[in-house]
């Protein structure tokens, strides 16, 4: 297999939407080391383009978001403990460029969403997925051990005993049971998905962009331990909303009764 075979692929919309795919349709977007080390880069770059307002994370092909990490590798890049650890703080460092990004990030689920795949999934601030999806944490199985990090975004997502489920009986859950779950936000027929999640990213992109990212910094600061928050980032991020253009804009919108034309200024 060639690199060419696999890699992260990023296109930009004029609608202000960035779109991120994992590719490697041979084994239905199973993430290689090579695509996991590429994620951090790739991800830096659509976030510092001003002109970005939405990440959406998505599979290549309507088969699979991302079918795990690509089993293939583990006889080599996680043959032990030693190795294993290198392998997770390359992964640590895929998802905390995810977790970094300022901008909402939306994750669009076809078919399988395994593992690895889950784990990047489990990074966005929300999830749509075609009624087709399966979604499952499969390492019971594998007899691996599951990084922390991991087990903590999912116990947010979904609650303690809900995630011990998912990790003990490593079942596969149906789009309608994850979300009944809370796994995941959207649900919509396979047909649909494509342009069901263009439009949801263009409706979010459309509104104030300083608005939205006080919001998200505001969550984020919300599930950290009360001693460890930085109250004092999200005034700031609250202050500048009402000290922008925007804010102006959205009023006097508001008033002559037309959509407003957010510059995120």
């Amino acid at each position: 297999m060639t690199a060419a075979e696999f890699g992260i692929d990023v296109t930009r919309g004029p609608d202000g939407v960035a779109w991120l795919v994992l590719r490697n349709p041979a084994r239905r977007n199973a993430v290689r080391l090579e695509m996991w080390q590429a994620i951090p880069d790739a991800v830096r770059a659509v976030a510092a383009d001003s002109a970005v307002r939405v990440v959406v994370i998505r599979g290549h092909g309507e088969e699979a978001f991302a079918s795990g990490a690509d089993i293939s590798e583990f006889s080599t890049n996680r043959r032990d403990a030693t190795a294993a650890a290198a392998y997770e703080e390359t992964t640590v460092r895929a998802f905390e460029a995810l977790l970094a990004v300022e901008q909402p990030v939306v994750a669009m689920i076809h078919g399988a969403c395994v593992g690895g795949g889950l784990a990047i999934a489990a990074c966005a601030d929300l999830r749509v997925a075609a009624d087709d999806a399966r979604l499952a944490v499969p390492a019971a199985r594998l007899g691996l051990g599951y990084h922390f990090s991991g087990v903590e975004r999912l116990v947010g997502l979904v609650g303690p005993s809900a995630a011990a489920e998912m990790f003990f009986t490593a079942r596969s859950y149906t789009a309608a049971e994850a979300l009944r779950m809370g796994l995941v936000n959207q649900v919509v027929p396979k047909r649909e998905l494509d342009a069901f999640a263009a439009e949801y990213a263009g409706a979010i992109a459309a509104n104030a962009p300083l608005t939205v990212r006080a919001a998200k910094r505001a969550i984020a600061e919300s599930q950290r331990d009360p001693d460890g928050r930085d109250l004092a980032g999200v005034r700031r991020a609250i202050a500048v909303c009402f000290e922008s253009a925007d804010y102006a804009e959205g009023v006097r919108a508001f008033i002559e009764k037309r959509p407003p034309r957010f510059r995120g200024a």
